[in-house]
Order: C-alpha cells, then sequence, then structure tokens
C-alpha cells in the first residue's frame, strides 16, 4: 500500500504558482508516448511558468489504495459514502503525496487557485472534509504528481508530444476516468482512432 502525506498547513511544496502558460488547461498524451507513466494520459496543469510545470494525471485510477484507506492512515473516521471515492494516480513525483483537485466553492488558507472555477488543496483538512460530507462540490484524489523542469514542457509541445484542450468539470471530475482520455480528442474535434503521433495541438 502506498504511503499517505499530506501537507498540513501550507501548499508551499507545490512546485510553481498557479498563473501564465496554460495553467488550467488539460495535457492530452499523443499515441506515441509509449512511457509507462504517461502513456494515454490526460493531465490537468496546475501550474507552469518561466520555471517550470506541475500537473496531475486525472485519468488513472489506482484499485490498490481506496479513500478508506488513505483516511484510516491518517486518522479520519470514514462513512459509507467514501466507499464510492476513487484514488487516481497523479504521476510519478512523490507518489506517497496527496493532492485534491477541486471546484472552488471548497477554499482555505493552503488552497492554490489553479482557474475561475478550479482550486488545489493538499492538507489533511479537505480529506476531512469530503469524509464528512461538506467537501468541494465535485473533487479528484491523487497520489504524486508530474512535473516538468524549466522549459522542458514547451518542448515536448513542439516535439507533438501533447496536445492541448480546455478543462472542464466533466473532464475533470467526471466518473468515468478510463474514457477521459477519448473523451479530451473528442473535445478537439478529433477521432481519436485517426489521430498519429506526428501532429500536435499546442
Amino acid at each position: 500500500m502506498v504511503p499517505m502525506t499530506m501537507r498540513e498547513h501550507s501548499s508551499s511544496g507545490i512546485p510553481g504558482r498557479a498563473s501564465g502558460y496554460m495553467a488550467g488547461q488539460c495535457l492530452v498524451a499523443m499515441p506515441g508516448l509509449i512511457d509507462s507513466h504517461f502513456s494515454r494520459t490526460v493531465i490537468y496543469l496546475c501550474a507552469h511558468t518561466a520555471d517550470g510545470a506541475m500537473g496531475l494525471v486525472i485519468n488513472r485510477p489506482i484499485v490498490q489504495v481506496s479513500f478508506t484507506d488513505i483516511l484510516e492512515q491518517i486518522g479520519i473516521e470514514p462513512t459509507p459514502d467514501c466507499d464510492e471515492i476513487r484514488v487516481h494516480f497523479g504521476g510519478p513525483v512523490e507518489t506517497g503525496r496527496g493532492f485534491v483537485l477541486h471546484t472552488a466553492d471548497f477554499r482555505q488558507s493552503a488552497t492554490m487557485p489553479v482557474a475561475d472555477e478550479i482550486a488545489l488543496t493538499a492538507t489533511t483538512d479537505v480529506l476531512q472534509a469530503i469524509a464528512g460530507g461538506y467537501g468541494p462540490r465535485a473533487s479528484l484524489l491523487v497520489l504524486g504528481y508530474a512535473g516538468w523542469n524549466a522549459g522542458q514542457l514547451d518542448a515536448e509541445i513542439k516535439d507533438n508530444t501533447w496536445l492541448t484542450v480546455d478543462a472542464d468539470e466533466d473532464l475533470l471530475f467526471g466518473p468515468y476516468s478510463e474514457h477521459k482520455w477519448e473523451q479530451a480528442i473528442h473535445k478537439l474535434g478529433i477521432d481519436p482512432s485517426m489521430l498519429s503521433d506526428t501532429a500536435g495541438h499546442a
């Protein structure tokens, strides 16, 4: 089981700030990307600046770890509704650390706004709120994140590694994670079966 750690008081450990470039958009892996961590992934960009980028994979559920498991590890009493909440692989960096991507109706001092209606929180308080039924209207719990050094993501997009697509709540928080790659491609008006690894959309 993956150990769960979340920041108690601050989001300062989150790389970058939620401003500039493509923060608030989604990256969609091109078919030619065969890296085991990122093949057919959809990644929500939480930060993208001249210093680098940070995002969360939103379409890869983890079957070995449940939300109830995580709550029990950090001493929060689960409720029956918690059984329906899935945990996702957010990326290969700090895979024992949890992040909650959520609608902006939930906010605390450690919450980092990403877009007008989307925010990110990495404290146990948000898990307590979700478990208690007073959390954000919609949320996605992930372990780990994806990170890029300065200029790295920009170079990957130029190399046609990623498509870019506008995010919406259904894509971010919809229940059918396994279909989000195709869903994101369709948002661009592209038939996934016709997509090659030689064309990008940035």
